[in-house]
This record gives structure tokens, C-alpha cells and sequence, in this order.
């Protein structure tokens, strides 16, 4: 898997996962705000410089990641920041090693299985798969999710590189994906983040992991949908910085 690093080992790390259909490069003004910290910046498995690798489930991106944050960080401080997919993947990494991380942002995660939409995703990504080499559909796809002009480029080149396999592995890892046991022995700080314009299913899903873990708080952005990171990244990086420095979290 490969890995964006940069910044001092000594420092706080802090690991910024994204979501499924991008890449690394979502977290560009995080990278840039965030530059006094020790980052990794991973693209998983089937996306981005990581596409010559099978995607195979959360569970096995969530050991890996365990693992690169074993090898890199020498900080006793890490903090995870997971999107979407991202997300899901952070709390399988707080299940399987629950003291990881001090601080973590669970920003959009999906935890309430849809096991009827999952049994149709391998038919209905193949014969979708044509429209993510469309231009235009990327860039309706881009617009749901707040990609601006600025990274739409590095957005088609992903979707439009992924293989069937692949979107078919992420999304019937994303849509079957529940809360894993282990996450109520983290003892991670962690701030479940919402956009108040978010799909119920997602809502309620944030309303589960803060019920699942007694140190995780809830907090919804208000007018954003999905993808609140990039629709307003300094407003996220107001809030990441808060909560990893524990201080008020604020959304106004």
C-alpha cells in the first residue's frame, strides 16, 4: 500500500484515510494546514497509486494500516482521520488494537448493513461501469461529493481507472459493514462527525457508534451533505484541531 508521509516522526502523527473513489489526494488542504504534524496519507488498496492492489475487505486494509502506524510513528500520540469508507476502516482499527490512537475523527461511516443493496452491487457495477470513463458523469458524481474544479482531474483519473473488481469489493465491504465488537474497548477519543444534510441511514449510524463507545461524542455540520472535509475544509480543520487538542468543538 502506498503511503504519503511527511513531517517529523517526533511530532504527533496523525493518519488521514479516504474514502472509496478517491484517493489520497482529498486530504490535500489537511496536508497543507496540518504541516507541523508527522502525516500519512495512505491510498488504499485498488485506488489512487495504490490501483495495482486488490481491494479486499475493510478488515484487511484496517491490519494493514495497524501495522504501517507500528512501523512509522514513533509519536505515543496518533491521531486517525477516516472518511466515509475511510471511516469504516478507522473503527475496525480502533476494534482490533484498542489504546492505537489518542484522538480519532469518524467522519461519515456507514454502519447500518444493507444487505439487500449489497446482493446487487456485482450486476449493477458491471453494467454501470462504463459511466465512470464518462467526463460527465464524473463530474455530476464530483459535484456530490463537493470535488471542485481543482481536483477533478486526479477524481476522474481514480474513478475512471478502478477496476470492476475493485468497486465491486468496496462496495460490498461498505454496505455490509457494521460496528465491530471490539470498538467498545477503545479507549480513543473519538468525535463521530455528520453533515445535517446526510442521508438518515447515515445519521443513524453516527447515533450507533456514539452509543457503541463510552468515550465518543456526536457532532452534525449544518447545510453540508457528504464529504463535509472537502465542501468546507477549513471549517474540518477548525474541528479536527479542536478535538485533537481537546478543545470546544464548534460548527458555526
Amino acid at each position: 500500500m502506498q503511503v504519503k508521509e511527511c513531517g517529523s516522526k517526533n511530532s504527533t502523527s496523525i493518519m488521514f484515510i479516504h474514502g472509496g473513489g478517491v484517493s489520497g489526494w482529498m486530504w490535500d488542504k489537511q496536508m497543507k494546514f496540518f504541516s507541523d504534524y508527522h502525516l500519512l496519507v495512505p491510498d488504499l488498496p485498488g485506488h489512487g497509486d495504490s490501483n495495482d492492489e486488490p481491494f479486499v475487505s475493510i478488515e484487511d486494509c484496517a491490519a494493514k494500516l495497524v501495522e504501517i502506524i507500528h512501523d512509522r510513528c514513533n509519536s505515543q500520540k496518533v491521531v486517525i482521520v477516516g472518511f466515509s469508507l475511510g471511516a469504516q476502516i478507522a473503527l475496525s482499527m480502533l476494534s482490533i488494537e484498542p489504546k492505537l490512537a489518542t484522538h480519532a475523527i469518524i467522519n461519515s461511516a456507514l454502519v447500518r448493513p444493507m444487505p439487500l443493496v449489497s446482493a446487487l452491487v456485482q450486476p449493477t457495477v458491471w453494467l454501470s461501469l462504463p459511466l465512470t470513463k464518462s467526463r460527465s458523469f464524473a463530474k455530476l458524481q464530483a459535484r456530490e461529493l463537493y470535488i471542485g474544479p481543482e481536483y477533478f482531474e486526479q477524481y476522474f483519473a481514480d474513478s475512471s481507472t478502478t477496476t470492476g473488481s475493485d468497486l465491486s469489493a468496496v462496495l460490498r465491504s461498505n454496505m455490509s459493514f457494521s460496528i465491530p465488537s471490539g470498538f467498545a474497548m477503545a479507549e480513543t477519543k473519538s468525535l463521530c462527525l455528520i453533515g445535517a444534510k446526510e442521508r438518515n441511514v447515515m445519521k443513524l449510524s453516527a447515533q450507533d457508534i456514539v452509543a457503541a463507545n463510552p468515550h465518543s461524542a456526536l457532532v452534525s455540520v449544518p447545510a453540508i451533505g457528504h464529504g463535509i472535509s472537502l465542501a468546507d475544509p477549513a471549517l474540518f480543520n477548525k474541528i479536527v484541531s479542536a478535538w485533537i487538542n481537546n478543545e470546544e468543538v464548534e460548527v458555526n
